[in-house]
Order: C-alpha cells, then sequence, then structure tokens
C-alpha cells in the first residue's frame, strides 16, 4: 500500500504508516455523521412510501433496514476515503504492472520460450527504434513521476489544515514544454497558496518553471498546474520564404547596398503637386471681391516686404 505521508513514523521501529492517524481520526468522524444523517433520511423516506402499500409497523422496519444498509455503505466509503484516494494515486502504475505480469504469465502458458523472447524484445525493441514512440512513453513517464512529486509537495509544505488531508490529483498530460496536472483542492487551501509557492514546487519536480492558474469558471477549487521543463521557442524554425527564390538569383552583400539619404523627387514638377482649385458649391453665392482700393493696399503692403 502506497504511503501518503511524511515517510517513516519516526520511532525507529521500522514501520511505515500508511495513512496519518489524525487523518484516519477525522474521516471516522465524518463517517458517523454520515451513516447517522443517510440512515435516518433513507428510513423516513422508504418507510413513507412503503405506508402506502403496507402495514405502517412493517413500512417502518423495512425503512429502518434500507436505511442502515445504505447509511452503512455510505459511511465505509467515506471512512475509507483516504485509502481510495491512495489507490487513485498509484492506479496508473498498479494497472501497468498488473497488465505486464498478467500478460507475462498467460503468454508462458500459451506459448513456448522462443515466442516469448521474441514477443519481449518486440516490446523493448520498437519503441527503442522508432524515435516517436520512444518520445511519447518518455513524456508519458514524466507525467506519472510529476504526479508524485505535486503530491511529495503537498505533503511536505502545502498542507494548511489540522488534519492534513492532501488535494486530489486528478489526471496529467503531456505538453509542448512538460506536463500539464489537473488538481482539485480540498477546504484549507486555495490558488494564491500554490503561486506563493511556485518556485519549490519547479524545484521538487525537477523542472526549471512552474505556473498554476483556475481550470474552471465557476469552480475555484479546479485548478491547473504547468510544469516546465524546457523552452518552446529555443527551437529553429525554417522560414517558407526561401523557396521562393530562384535559384540562379545571385547573392548581393546587404553591406554593399546604397543608402539612400534623401528622396529623389526629380521627376515630380510643381503642376503634378498642385492641388486643383475645387468648384463651388450649387446654391452657394461666390465671395465678394475686395474694393480696389483694399487690393491695391494689400499689394503695396506686400510690396514692402519682398
Amino acid at each position: 500500500m502506497p504511503s501518503s505521508n511524511r515517510g517513516f513514523s519516526g520511532r525507529g521501529n521500522g514501520t511505515i504508516t500508511v495513512i496519518e492517524e489524525p487523518v484516519m481520526r477525522s474521516y471516522r468522524r465524518r463517517a458517523k455523521v454520515v451513516f447517522y444523517v443517510t440512515w435516518v433520511i433513507t428510513a423516513v423516506l422508504a418507510a413513507t412510501v412503503a405506508a402506502s402499500r403496507w402495514h405502517p409497523i412493517i413500512a417502518l422496519l423495512a425503512g429502518l433496514a434500507c436505511g442502515y444498509i445504505l447509511g452503512a455503505a455510505a459511511g465505509v466509503i467515506v471512512a475509507a476515503w483516504p485509502v481510495l484516494r491512495a489507490i487513485w494515486w498509484w492506479a496508473p502504475e498498479t494497472i501497468l504492472t498488473g497488465s505486464l505480469v498478467f500478460g507475462w504469465i498467460e503468454l508462458a502458458d500459451h506459448t513456448t520460450l522462443p515466442v516469448r523472447l521474441a514477443a519481449t524484445a518486440a516490446i523493448v525493441g520498437v519503441p527503442a527504434a522508432i524515435k516517436p514512440v520512444r518520445t511519447r512513453i518518455h513524456q508519458v513517464t514524466w507525467c506519472l513521476v510529476t504526479r508524485h512529486r505535486i503530491r511529495t509537495c503537498f505533503s511536505e509544505f502545502i498542507i494548511t489544515n489540522r488534519t492534513g488531508s492532501l488535494p486530489l490529483i486528478l489526471w496529467a498530460r503531456p505538453s509542448r514544454v512538460g506536463e500539464r496536472v489537473w488538481v482539485w483542492l480540498r477546504p484549507g487551501l486555495a490558488l494564491a497558496d500554490l503561486q506563493n509557492r511556485l518556485d519549490k514546487i519547479a524545484v521538487a519536480c525537477w523542472a526549471s518553471m512552474a505556473t498554476a492558474e483556475p481550470a474552471s469558471g465557476s469552480n475555484a477549487a479546479y485548478i491547473r498546474m504547468d510544469i516546465k521543463r524546457r523552452d518552446a521557442l529555443t527551437g529553429s524554425i525554417r522560414s517558407p520564404l526561401l523557396t521562393l527564390i530562384a535559384p540562379a538569383t545571385p547573392a548581393r552583400d546587404p553591406g554593399t547596398a546604397p543608402v539612400p539619404t534623401a528622396l529623389d523627387l526629380a521627376d515630380v514638377t510643381a503642376a503634378d503637386v498642385t492641388p486643383a482649385s475645387r468648384p463651388a458649391r450649387p446654391g452657394k453665392k461666390p465671395a465678394p471681391a475686395a474694393p480696389p482700393a483694399v487690393q491695391a493696399a494689400a499689394d503695396d503692403d506686400i510690396q514692402d516686404w519682398l
């Protein structure tokens, strides 16, 4: 059984604590509450429905029995939740290991030794020879490692409530820069608590950077974490513009090209840039001409300045 605590028990007796005792006590108390609440509610509802067909005493006994069964089932699930959560954490490794062992046993029972050796060589050799398959296996392996490293971070330095209940790490998938992990936070922990410790999370995950942001617009407990191990912008990209250049085009040194220092407007005449007079608007009277005396005075003033 995997350990969800911080390691050995610390008393030097060589035992390993699977689940912390405060967590187990807390969930046992919750299980009792869930059992009694489910028992009473289910018994009342079942007795009310059964009373329409059976005798009231028989209906009450049937309701109590039905409520006891459902309450016991709900209480067992709540009490066993820490163990179920630990099983969920190790579910990929357990399924993979079980599949390999079961497959080898079935292969050994129905085939000969040369066939088993050929199958083993194919299982090991194909990923080693085909780069895309090998890369994908490498990415999936890092996803499994990252899930456990983030769980270690929660167990070591992100716990903030008195029971020490850890968040639920849902799943992880590869990304272009590392891994992306979805986490369901429990009461007592917020996204800001993780954002203040992203540098420690990156160190624990053996990565260069870690980010955390909400994964849902309506639920703050559902977050998404990105563990970045490489920078996708450092790779070289071949430009498609090089294929548009003709092969016979001579190469030219960009340093010998003339640098323009002014605009060459020798071919532009004054008539090309003189704006044409706009026609008068229909219905608008032309402006009256200035009197001869005023026009002469204006010409004299201009001549003085010239």
